[in-house]
């Protein structure tokens, strides 16, 4: 069983792309696993009350098989966090799956990890992700490696069903 990390905003994850691919992992047999900040409730932008399992600061990324970058206004508490980019780095150099949608893949890009990548992302990114060395698509879903991006809510059930074909699931 595939253990997959998803990364939420304490405040203002955007709901839908945390619940369906969330939703798709699990049906196909994946253990997710949710991190914030801080463990405890987070709420979304429109209401929904996710728990955090785990603090980033605390995360083994060996631990899990893919991780997910949430997106949302929140998100960009991730941008530039230390923890964020440690996670995404080793996720990366382990060849396991990272995935970000909607203003989350600025995390990745802000980490190094999309310099010379394809990736999509909300399209209030473009120009973020195109200065630290993106080739932004503005599809609904990219994948490019073992990378994989999404441009928001009304891809999260695509970006879910993406992400378990690459776990195998």
């Amino acid at each position: 069983m595939p253990m997959v990390l998803m990364v939420i905003a304490p405040e203002q994850f955007r709901d839908e792309e945390y619940e369906r691919p969330k939703a798709v992992l699990d049906e196909r047999g994946a253990q997710t696993v949710t991190a914030s900040v801080a463990p405890g409730p987070c709420r979304g932008k429109l209401g929904m009350i996710a728990q955090a399992d785990v603090a980033l600061i605390d995360v083994e990324p060996a631990d899990y098989d893919a991780v997910v970058f949430v997106g949302g206004p929140g998100s960009r508490v991730f941008f530039d966090d230390f923890d964020a980019h440690r996670i995404a780095k080793a996720t990366h150099e382990a060849g396991d799956i990272l995935g970000a949608i909607c203003v989350a893949p600025s995390t990745l890009a802000h980490a190094g990890l999309l310099d010379g990548r394809s990736a999509t992302a909300f399209p209030s990114q473009e120009k973020d992700l195109e200065s630290h060395g993106a080739k932004y698509t503005g599809v609904p879903v990219e994948v490019d490696g073992r990378i994989i991006t999404a441009n928001g809510p009304e891809a999260a059930t695509a970006f879910g069903e993406t992400l378990a074909d690459a776990l195998g699931i």
